[in-house]
């Protein structure tokens, strides 16, 4: 899976279907599914056959295309009532990433501005804005890599946590754009330390996977081992991705991203944020407004195990993510720039007065 050859989302060569490679699979089983079915991709984008930020707004950009060709309408209005009906469907395959209402809210204006067209005008209209969405996201995540290059010097160890790379994205990822950047710059003797990250163990399936395929330098973890590999001096950076920031900085990861932060400063290594300017959510004020997926109990006690592992009848409590306070991040990366605090002005700077 070389980053250079490989789209994780993209649509078919026939634009029929959304191309994917099937996230649930890996490391063991490399497997493309092309999904045409509104059920299919609402599926896919709910357990996770599709997943990262970023790629989830892809995903969703061309899953609302593929929705949009199939209704039969006589005019707009009859075109938009129906459109929005499908958007609404795609919309709850999960609430926290702010990348999958902000595709398909952008190909919604899309249908808005072509008001006055045919419907099969319209078609056309919502097939480029998909392509233009997927293309965008490829050149946001090296643009994410070129502002973070700088922070990556010979013999660095680099700690992650989840999958914030080429996976979680079109190509080139979030957090692993910069590392990716480095390795073609000539930076030598790189050092990435992947958290496992429990309980879907995407750093263990995904980021450890993708680093190594790219020959990459990487030790796995265990999302309890972060301490002690920190206080040996092994770590230097920490880059992690994100799937919603607050308007004050405040950013929703990965469930253990926080606990990674709150480490980061008891040890002194700087923690930055990854996350394309279309992760930022302006209409929050705070970390608190952000919406917390719950999932399913059997993530943690049956998904990885021959046997279930917890005695039956425990309550599990399985939040997909957390926030990381503000005050522990030393940087957010976008595609702009590095962000610093305080946020809530370096964010409205990249906004406007919006």
């Amino acid at each position: 899976m070389r980053i250079e050859e490989f789209s994780t989302v993209d649509l078919d060569e026939n634009a029929n279907g959304l191309y994917i490679i099937d996230q649930t699979l890996l490391p063991n089983e490399t497997k493309m599914l092309t999904l045409t079915a509104q059920e299919e991709i609402w599926d896919a984008i709910y357990k996770l056959k599709v997943r990262g930020a970023p790629a989830i707004g892809v995903a969703a950009a061309i899953g609302v295309y593929l929705a949009a060709r199939e209704i039969e309408a006589d005019n707009y209005d009859e075109f938009y009532a129906a459109f929005m009906e499908k958007k609404a469907y795609l919309a709850s395959a999960r609430p926290t990433a702010v990348n999958l209402f902000w595709a398909l809210d952008r190909m919604e204006r899309s249908v808005a501005a072509s008001k006055d067209k045919p419907v099969r005008e319209i078609i056309a209209v919502l097939h480029d804005e998909a392509i233009r969405i997927r293309d965008e996201d490829a050149e946001v995540c090296r643009a994410i890599g070129k502002h973070g290059l700088p922070l990556i010097k010979d013999g660095m160890g680099i700690l992650t946590h989840c999958n914030a790379g080429t996976l979680a994205t079109v190509r080139y990822g979030t957090a692993t754009a910069p590392i990716y950047l480095a390795t073609e710059a000539g930076v030598k003797n790189l050092r990435v330390y992947c958290d496992e990250t429990r309980p879907l163990l995407q750093g263990a399936r995904l980021t450890s996977y993708e680093l190594h395929e790219n020959g990459i330098n990487t030790t796995l973890i265990c999302d309890n081992m972060a301490s002690i590999v920190m206080k040996n001096g092994l770590v230097d950076l920490i880059l992690v991705g994100c799937d919603r920031v607050a308007r004050n900085g405040d950013a929703a990861n990965k469930i253990g991203t926080s606990g990674v932060a709150i480490l980061a400063k008891h040890y002194g290594i700087p923690f930055y944020v990854c996350a394309p300017s279309s992760t930022i959510d302006i209409s929050l004020a705070t970390g608190a407004e952000i919406p917390i997926e719950e999932r399913s109990p059997d993530e943690v006690t049956e998904m990885w195990y021959k046997e279930r592992m917890a005695p039956r009848g425990i309550s599990i409590y399985n939040p997909a993510f957390d926030v990381t306070d503000n005050d522990l991040i030393t940087g957010i990366i976008t595609e702009h720039g590095i962000l610093r605090p305080p946020y809530e002005d370096s964010i409205k700077k990249i906004f406007g007065n919006s």
